[in-house]
């Protein structure tokens, strides 16, 4: 059976993201993927170092920076080269990442300026997983990844 990457918070357990809270995925065919031990959950700014709770965090560029002005690009990309480890060492079909995170923003990432305005691009980790090869797509992309998995059968 294929495996999927997906972000811890979307998978649900023990919160992980930023505000110490969970986003944990209702649909029922992820929770069918989660049942079937299908779904591989990651968390980079986790595995980077990060606590939870922490300052929130946005991309500009290169960079990473928390609200409070400090520079958090190592540990991003410490935890984005992690979940690449593990992409590879499960031979996912894919990836499910968060939207508009600054690590696991598919297609959709805030501004940098924390005003709550979006713009196009990536985080992180899924910038390093596309390089690697890896499909990713958000929450909101299930019935895609449905198409993927039907075509694995």
């Amino acid at each position: 059976m294929k495996k999927i990457l997906v972000s811890q918070c979307l998978y649900g357990g023990d919160p992980v993201r930023y505000d110490g809270k969970s986003k944990a995925e209702t649909d029922p065919r992820f929770l069918k993927w989660k049942e079937e031990g299908r779904l591989i959950p990651v968390c980079p700014e986790v595995f980077g170092g990060l606590p939870t709770p922490r300052a929130d965090a946005q991309r500009i560029g290169d960079k990473v920076i928390a609200r409070t002005g400090k520079d958090v690009t190592f540990e991003y990309m410490k935890g984005a080269h992690e979940a690449v480890r593990l992409a590879k060492e499960y031979n996912v079909l894919c990836a499910i990442m968060k939207e508009k995170s600054p690590s696991c923003g598919s297609n959709k990432i805030y501004d940098g300026t924390f005003e709550g305005n979006l713009i196009d691009g990536q985080g992180t980790a899924v910038e390093l997983l596309r390089k690697e090869g890896v499909q990713v797509f958000s929450e909101e992309q299930l019935d895609q990844v449905e198409l993927l998995l039907a075509e694995e059968v």
